[in-house]
């Protein structure tokens, strides 16, 4: 049943913004969001105030004819629920109706019992934001939207032309008394399942009167000057924009609120409806081409999706961004205007940008972390690169070099040395006064469990501990760093170097338990009683395969796994005589290598790829041959000869083809050609596998058939929702960078699932390289690579030492000089609001910004009729560009 007076009031409050032209309807969320707390007795007495008028309980009582008592009981009572305002005046409370938006709406929703208890609030609330955005698109003038960024002040600092109340610092020095609450955009969202992963907690401020008001009635706590300084800044460290309510009057918003893109209603209107000049400030973002280097960090942080990655190198044909034809100012803005995909997000412009960003798993920011070494700046280079990747100094020993692959210097003459500028970079990092350890986020509510130390579950980790989070990482094994540190060489990677790194998660405050196995000394429901609210299974492809040949399990006959296992834990482990091992993949190279470094008197590789094909890495072959390991190409095994229970030899056949038209997988053999080859020792390095051992044992986690755990390709979530998976036990053996990648992206699933946000929503990172064939090369000097000093081969293969020597100093300078610098950030300075929060994350001076409009907002009262003068010359100026259109045809 409706009620009547509720609806009666819901109209009145509505006739605030719409002077009564527009109904209120029980299906409405205006009248729906009132109707689980407020009765008709209540919105009587509520209907006897005005719209932010106050008046007093003696006032209230005597127009609705109701004894003081019951009135002031009712009125306080709407207040602390947040259907109507009061404020304290010379000791005396006063109450006042307030518009929904900013107002009511938005009390109602910071009341967290209430938001628990009836979601439909929040969800009248984001209803409701929805229907005004649409109705209010194109039709307030700059300055007057009902919330308005107000720039970051660092971006703003020393602008002459600056007003007042563009400044936050003069909103935080106006008044003594502060509130903190949480965000009731986001809080609203994550209601109705569409929480993006912002911080919703303690982040917005109430000032003054409106403090008091939050403080009283429960909806906020109060802090201090400082801590409400402190509060905006941690803001802008995580990416979130400055607005304030705008019906006051210029420089008297009683609140900040601190928003994202993804959730903000009032910025809604910039995204949604492509509409910024609701809520823009009087600054747009400008980017200098020559200083910036396409890291992407102000382009991943922008919340109104302004900016996006783009090139900057001469084209044949040049590549124009595209021009805004139409906006609101002349155009009549509808439906077919809109963007209703806002929320997925565009990062690389359509003309593309650098391919070392985009060809790298975990798209680094290579172009500026390179441009940092050429400045000596190393520990800034450590931060960039340790926003993707917290594992650099392992990287740079053992990375497959993707970003080199595609580098556009390789078009030129080679390409860039980028793997051994980051080695070098990631070396600082072992030096104390180089070292880089991120700064903690506020502690977040969450207690996560990571079962496996390699990179993935490091990586997983790192990114959790950083944001807050209570982390514990369960490993089977005695040593940390899983295949890091058991199943590649020291020759290739130094255990000091994967335990340096691992310092780092330690003094971050992530907790390690070693040689405790998930599932056989501990199982996933013994850990959820123990208060754990999430996992991150990352348990690698440490098992061996075999090939089911004759005399596979005779004695002398392992798997290289298993091989570089024994080693790496210290076994007293020797081999004697011939040793063939089996594969033709960098672990096999990993194999052979090791195998003469503890006594094979001759290692003869055998693959069934020709050199060509071989998986493994150009420079891994090559210096396997520098040591004196044979490589025979295109033969695969037909059995394993044994004598009294021991190898004696190997029998191959000819491999005549890997690969079907289909380019899958189908070896074909000639049978009729044979040999055999001596062996006292044979080590199959053909694949790894998966041991689950008990782990999944009684959950509903599903496996596929090659043992890879199945989960959701985007958010990575497994058959038992809060389990999360990533690295090699979810794609098969790929390389440490694959696996950093998905740990970042592990993190971010865990993190929204912990908050209960949407797993799904905002989470694009759609990189695409520029076209190479459309740049004009001409004129570029031949700069020689650098090349790191070189050990031969009859040296590096006695020691287990990595004798690979670091890019000195000097070297360092002279490659990063070869860089290009392919990317560049493009700003679309209609849709740019003018926060700017892209300042603050640029580390290169290469982004500001600039004052380009002269708009203060307006008290309530005076903006009627600047916004209906502004409608009516808009109307001519769409009726006139139509006219212009038609004689144009």
């Amino acid at each position: 049943m409706v009620k009547k007076k509720v609806l009666e009031m819901a109209n009145k409050i509505a006739a605030g913004i719409t002077g009564g032209l527009v109904k209120v309807k029980p299906e409405d969320p205006e009248y729906r969001i009132f109707e689980p707390l407020v009765t008709d007795e209540m919105a009587e007495v509520a209907l006897c105030l005005e719209i932010r008028k106050f008046k007093t309980v003696q006032e209230v009582a005597a127009k609705c004819g109701k004894p003081a008592a019951e009135v002031e009981k009712m009125l306080y009572q709407m207040a602390v629920d947040g259907v109507i305002k009061l404020e304290t005046v010379d000791g005396v409370d006063q109450y006042c109706l307030e518009l929904f938006v900013p107002g009511c709406m938005e009390y109602m929703v910071d009341k967290k019992e209430n938001l628990e208890k009836y979601p439909v609030i929040g969800e009248c609330f984001e209803e409701y934001t929805r229907k005004l955005g649409a109705l209010m698109a194109g039709n307030i003038p700059v300055g007057l939207g009902v919330m308005r960024v107000i720039p970051v002040q660092s971006a703003i600092d020393g602008d002459t032309r600056k007003a007042s109340y563009e400044e936050i610092e003069y909103l935080l020095n106006k008044y003594d008394l502060f509130a903190v609450t949480d965000c009731a955009c986001r809080a609203s969202m994550r209601v109705i399942g569409q929480g993006c992963g912002h911080r919703v907690e303690d982040i917005c401020l109430r000032l003054g009167p409106a403090a008091e008001y939050y403080i009283r009635t429960g909806k906020g706590k109060e802090v201090t000057r400082e801590e409400a300084r402190e509060i905006c800044l941690q803001a802008e460290k995580e990416g979130l924009m400055h607005q304030i309510p705008n019906l006051s009057g210029p420089g008297n918003a009683l609140a900040i609120c601190n928003c994202c893109g993804c959730s903000c209603f009032g910025l809604r209107n910039a995204n949604l409806y492509r509409n910024p000049d609701w809520s823009r400030s009087n600054y747009v973002s400008q980017v200098d081409t020559e200083k910036c280097v396409a890291c992407g960090e102000c382009v991943e942080n922008c919340p109104s999706n302004a900016l996006t990655l783009g090139q900057k190198l001469c084209s044949k044909d040049p590549v124009e961004a595209p021009k805004q034809k139409d906006t609101p100012y002349d155009t009549k803005w509808g439906k077919d205007k809109w963007n209703f995909d806002y929320r997925h997000r565009k990062v690389v412009d359509d003309g593309g940008t650098s391919p070392c960003k985009t060809g790298c798993p975990a798209h680094i920011a290579v172009q500026g972390y390179i441009k940092m070494a050429s400045q000596g700046r190393y520990r800034d280079a450590l931060e960039l690169i340790k926003k993707e990747n917290p594992l650099p100094a392992i990287c740079g020993r053992i990375c497959p070099r993707k970003c080199e692959a595609v580098c556009t210097r390789g078009d030129v003459d080679e390409p860039l040395a980028v793997d051994e500028v980051k080695k070098f970079i990631a070396d600082q990092d072992m030096k104390a006064e180089h070292r880089y350890v991120p700064e903690k986020m506020v502690k977040r509510s969450g207690k996560i469990a990571v079962v496996g130390a390699g990179p993935a579950g490091l990586s997983c980790a790192y990114f959790l501990a950083v944001d807050g989070y209570e982390v514990t990482v369960f490993e089977k094994q005695k040593k940390l760093g899983g295949m890091l540190t058991l199943g590649i060489p020291s020759f290739r990677l130094e255990k000091e170097v994967v335990e340096s790194e691992i310092d780092v998660l330690k003094e971050l405050g992530v907790e390690f338990k070693t040689g405790v196995e998930v599932g056989k000394d501990v199982t996933i429901p013994e850990l959820r009683k123990q208060g754990y609210n999430a996992f991150y299974l990352a348990i690698g492809a440490q098992a061996g395969r075999g090939l089911g040949l004759e005399g596979e399990n005779s004695e002398g006959v392992i798997t290289g796994v298993e091989f570089l296992r024994r080693v790496n834990l210290g076994e007293d482990l020797r081999l004697e005589g011939p040793t063939v091992v089996i594969g033709g993949g960098n672990v096999a190279i990993d194999v052979a290598r090791t195998a003469e470094r503890i006594g094979a008197s001759a290692v003869d590789m055998f693959c069934l790829e020709s050199r060509v094909e071989m998986p493994a890495l150009d420079e891994e072959i090559e210096e396997a041959e520098a040591e004196g390991i044979v490589i025979n190409n295109s033969w695969g095994p037909k059995r394993i000869i044994v004598e009294n229970g021991h190898v004696v030899g190997v029998e191959f056949k000819k491999c005549i083809s890997v690969f079907d038209e289909n380019k899958r997988f189908n070896p074909k053999f000639d049978e009729n050609t044979t040999k055999i080859v001596k062996a006292s020792n044979v080590l199959l390095s053909v694949g790894q596998g998966i041991d689950w051992g008990n782990l999944l044992e009684g959950s509903k986690i599903e496996l596929n058939p090659n043992k890879t755990i199945k989960a959701d390709p985007v958010t990575y979530q497994t058959g038992e929702e809060d389990v999360f998976a990533g690295g090699d036990a979810l794609t098969g053996p790929k390389f440490a960078i694959d696996a950093i990648a998905l740990g970042k992206q592990g993190y971010i699933s865990i993190h929204r699932y912990v908050h209960g946000d949407s797993l799904t929503l905002v989470r694009e990172r759609e990189y695409h390289a520029l076209d190479k064939e459309n740049l004009d090369m001409a004129g570029y000097d031949r700069l020689p690579r650098q090349r790191a000093l070189h050990v031969e081969g009859d040296t590096s293969k006695v020691s287990f030492k990595d004798t690979r020597v670091t890019f000195t100093e000097e070297q360092v300078k002279k490659e990063t000089e070869r860089c290009l610098g392919c990317g560049a950030t493009v700003v679309d300075q209609y849709q740019c609001v003018g926060c700017g929060v892209c300042t603050t994350k640029c580390k290169f001076d290469a982004i500001s910004l600039v004052r380009k409009y002269d708009a203060a907002g307006s008290d309530i009262d005076h903006m009627k009729p600047i916004v209906i003068k502004h409608v009516i010359k808009r109307q001519g100026r769409i009726a006139m560009k139509n006219v212009k259109r038609l004689f144009t045809k």
